[in-house]
């Protein structure tokens, strides 16, 4: 993340791919034929609470019973889930974080060490840059330790003895820090600062690669780095991220790239740190190319050959395709950006100035509501966000699945990455209902991996999206956690609630996470077409702390697995099946 953002370019239009990601209406079920209500697993009847009798029952892929859901009566809203349809494996890595802390309590599936501190990071000596978030001075930040590879240890570490994924950052400009001292900016240093501050940095050191390399000759080389960190992390799940928001260099690191970076350049610099990588180690994963937000997806922000070029992204991904085939191997796995919404609200906040609603500590009226709405240009081609990005483009963002259906036309196999993303508010329940809402939409849309930019739980700055993150991945403090497979989850109203449903492939258990939106009390009705339910346990995140905490509220059943539920205003609820009895 960044703490500059610059002033926005104009935007050419640009086309959507029809749909949401595979969401489908409501059809009342799914199943392969009507007939008499029948018994499901357990010895669980169709029969519903009072002798109510809901529809019939069908079989599912894989001879899954599926029961038709009875009518739940009248409510706010209406929850339809069904276990038979759009069924698809969730992808463990999109329950990421930026930091490693806390992951047995927290639950985080991959880890990142990035942002603007790693641009210029020397892994031989840990000397980095602050670039232009703190007077572009070389230091000691990272970790005090000299000895190579030390400041990345601190993710490394933890994630291997947890087993879970590391996320690391590849410099792949020309300078990395060369010492830590003297204070401020090294451009004070004389007009040959690089010359005397900085090492030079390269894709490959074209000899035999060392864990112990030198510190005292010129150079420091990213293939050695990679062997360094296969050597000894080499059995954890590590993949490299090509550096960290080069479309803004200019800006964030003037120190040792002052000009804007080009389509050309870019390209190229991702070409040969790629190519290093799987030079070193085959199997890792590779991230490119790191954008900082929408202008560096269109025009790398307004790159010089951005005209001759087009939209930076189908340039980006019709060159890797070619590089692969030149290569013989792929040199990029993931697809990898960062977003952060871009509403502005002007309610009286911070000295009556208009603010965007990223800011953690504004939990005004105005950026509750638009920072709770905003989650819905992930995905939703009915929403249209009040920004400029919404107005450039004269429609919904519907950002996954735009985004999905470039790399299906421009590099078919390409993973798509978020690391970063917030949507801010983490002294409020709205930050948790954003996270939330926001992990719900990266299972049942399809993304690869997504760590969220947070500070550390011990900050107090994020307890409430860090509870969000627990609402999925341990919501019951023994590990219990959200299904790995999606199914079919819709609501009746988008703009005041949120439902999400999955399966267990190891228990085979229903989970459902609902939200409401609203400040007040909604009734929400749940059919779910699927194997018999005999009910739910109950756990809530609400604006009474940031923890997930047990409910004694559980959804009453009112026919066959059809359900009311009363969920508190502005809550999160995790909805457990209950082992068939």
């Amino acid at each position: 993340m960044n703490v500059l953002r610059l002033a926005w370019p104009a935007l050419a239009l640009v086309s959507f791919a029809a749909g949401c990601g595979g969401q489908k209406a409501d059809t009342g079920g799914a199943g392969s034929g009507g007939g008499p209500a029948m018994t499901g697993s357990g010895g669980t009847s169709a029969s519903g609470a009072g002798g109510q009798v809901g529809g019939g029952a069908g079989t599912g892929a894989g001879g899954q019973i599926v029961i038709q859901p009875g009518d739940p009566g009248t409510t706010d809203v209406t929850f339809s889930i069904d276990t038979s349809m759009d069924v698809h494996p969730i992808s463990p890595l999109i329950y990421g974080w930026n930091g490693a802390d806390a992951i047995a309590d927290d639950g985080q599936t991959v880890v990142r060490a990035g942002g603007n501190r790693w641009t210029a990071y020397n892994w031989e000596t840990n000397a980095s840059n602050a670039g232009s978030d703190y007077l572009f001075e070389n230091d000691a930040y990272l970790t005090t330790s000299t000895t190579p590879g030390a400041a990345v240890k601190s993710t490394l570490d933890p994630a291997k003895s947890h087993g879970v994924a590391a996320l690391i950052t590849i410099p792949i400009v020309d300078y990395v820090a060369g010492d830590e001292s003297p204070g401020g900016d090294v451009r004070n240093s004389g007009t040959n600062y690089l010359q005397t501050r900085f090492k030079q940095n390269k894709p490959t050191k074209g000899s035999a690669l060392s864990t112990t390399p030198s510190a005292t000759d010129g150079f420091v080389y990213q293939d050695e780095f990679v062997n360094w960190v296969k050597s000894n992390y080499g059995t954890a799940n590590v993949i490299f991220s090509l550096d960290n928001e080069p479309d803004i260099w200019s800006a964030t690191h003037a120190e040792v790239h002052p000009n804007p970076v080009t389509y050309a350049e870019l390209l190229m610099r991702n070409s040969l740190y790629g190519a290093a990588v799987k030079s070193v180690w085959p199997t890792a994963e590779v991230a490119g190319f790191v954008s900082y937000g929408w202008a560096g997806y269109e025009t790398l922000q307004s790159a010089s050959d951005s005209k001759a070029n087009g939209e930076f992204l189908t340039y980006y991904l019709d060159q890797m395709k070619a590089a692969e085939a030149t290569a013989g191997k792929r040199l990029v796995d993931y697809l990898d950006l960062h977003w952060y919404p871009e509403t502005y609200v002007d309610d009286g906040y911070n000295g009556k100035t208009t603010n965007r609603i990223v800011d953690n500590t504004d939990a005004t009226a105005l950026a509750v509501a638009a920072r709770i709405a905003c989650t819905r240009s992930l995905w939703d081609p009915k929403y249209n966000e009040n920004n400029w990005i919404a107005q450039q483009i004269k429609g919904p963002i519907m950002l996954i699945p735009w985004l999905k259906a470039k790399i299906a036309a421009h590099y078919p196999g390409t993973k798509l990455s978020f690391s970063e993303y917030t949507f801010g508010g983490g002294h409020d329940i709205s930050g948790g209902i954003a996270e939330a809402d926001a992990l719900g939409v990266f299972g049942r849309e399809g993304l690869d991996m997504a760590t969220s930019w947070n500070w550390a739980d011990t900050a107090g700055d994020t307890q409430y999206e860090i509870a969000a993150l627990r609402a999925f991945r341990n919501y019951d403090g023994n590990g219990a956690h959200f299904g790995d497979t999606s199914v079919h989850g819709v609501t009746t109203d988008d703009a005041k609630s949120s439902v999400y449903a999955s399966l267990d492939s190891g228990t085979h258990l229903v989970t459902i996470v609902a939200i409401n939106k609203t400040n007040a009390v909604l009734t929400a009705g749940i059919k779910i077409a699927g194997p018999a339910i005999p009910g739910f346990s109950v756990r809530t995140l609400t604006s009474a702390g940031p923890t997930v905490q047990p409910s004694s509220a559980a959804p009453t059943m009112v026919a066959a697995n059809a359900f009311k539920y009363t969920m508190p205003a502005l809550s999160v609820s995790v909805l457990t099946q209950l082992v068939p009895l």
